[in-house]
């Protein structure tokens, strides 16, 4: 065969292959786009599920962290200080301190603002500037919380300083820092003994610089240095040691902001406030949990003779997908020494 004519043969088979129409064309591309929508729609609720797992263990991990440095803090204190126990006199429970964030929790009674606060005496254990001796055991005589003075804080405020110690809603009021409980202004009215002096169901909490109120140097009659003299110096020496009122409380405190960040304030061994020496205003304060969006402490009332327990709730909640995390234990003062 010529090959023109060959070439011919092969076009026109060529020619006659069957092709796709436009109407298929259309219908190949709408279920392309079909396709192309739904794994869009899939891998779109694959990253909103990553997302959310993302942002709820963050929250679950913020939540953990805060809560096991308020049991840690609560374990190893030899003291609760706030919250304190429920006064008779007031309406509103003293015990109980509550705070939620959008919308702010109601103030109980005659109080004016609920605010949430933990505080305890810091442990033994916390040496920030390294010099051997802890940072709560002021006059470094390898003894803590030994000899308060008549401002058992030593922040020249009532109460602790900046803390609004009775739940009523104010913060620092009275006219004098030597009114400990922040209850009546009355100063110096609860001295250590044992014995709830001041009749507002709180024991020890509003001494002298004389702390158990003798009149003696420690204790009277007690040898309380062992350097083989009894009752040397004076009244307010409580550790008999010849400094007087030289080793305060210092209170590691755990609070919630109106923003929903819980802040943890550690008293340190230094001028951090550049005061001029070293007292109850000096610390730091770091946030240690976001987005909470309702914080409680509880001081448990128990008998006499019987452990304080305080029950802590701690609930964050995710501002982009309302997932909420909430954390609950009870911890007995002092439980880890």
């Amino acid at each position: 065969m010529h090959i023109k004519q060959v070439w011919w043969i092969r076009r026109i088979k060529c020619d006659l292959q069957p092709g796709f129409t436009l109407v298929e064309l259309l219908v190949a591309l709408a279920i392309a786009s079909a396709l192309i929508a739904g794994l869009g729609g899939v891998m779109g609720q694959v990253v909103a599920t990553h997302d959310a797992v993302r942002d709820k263990n963050d929250l679950t991990q913020q939540a953990s962290f805060a809560m096991q440095r308020m049991v840690q803090a609560v374990g190893n204190t030899r003291l609760l200080l706030l919250p304190l126990n429920d006064i008779p006199a007031s309406n509103w429970p003293e015990n109980i301190r509550e705070q939620t964030v959008d919308p702010p929790t109601p103030p109980i009674g005659d109080s004016t603002l609920a605010t949430a606060v933990l505080a305890v005496t810091l442990s033994a254990y916390q040496d920030l500037d390294g010099d051997g001796f802890p940072d709560a055991d002021d006059d470094r005589d390898g003894r803590i919380d030994e000899d308060l003075p008549d401002d058992r804080n030593y922040d020249a405020a009532p109460g602790i300083y900046l803390i609004d110690d009775d739940g009523d809603g104010s913060v620092d009021e009275g006219s004098s820092g030597y009114d400990d409980d922040e209850v009546s202004s009355v100063e110096n009215e609860d001295p250590i003994d044992g014995i709830d002096n001041d009749g507002d169901n709180n024991v020890d909490e509003d001494p002298a610089s004389d702390n158990n109120g003798d009149g003696c140097p420690g204790i009277c009659g007690v040898d309380d240095d062992g350097d083989g003299v009894v009752d040397e110096g004076a009244a307010d020496d409580d550790d008999e040691d010849g400094g007087g009122y030289d080793d305060w409380y210092n209170p590691l405190i755990f609070y919630l902001v109106d923003n929903g960040t819980l802040m943890e304030r550690t008293p340190v061994p230094w001028d951090e406030n550049a005061s001029g020496g070293v007292t109850g205003q000096d610390f730091i304060v770091k946030p240690i949990a976001e987005n909470v969006t309702r914080f409680r402490v509880e001081r448990l009332p128990l008998g006499a003779g019987r452990h304080v327990i305080v029950d802590l709730t701690l609930e964050l909640t995710s501002p982009i997908t309302s997932e909420t995390v909430s954390l609950n234990t009870r911890v007995r003062v002092g439980g880890a020494l």
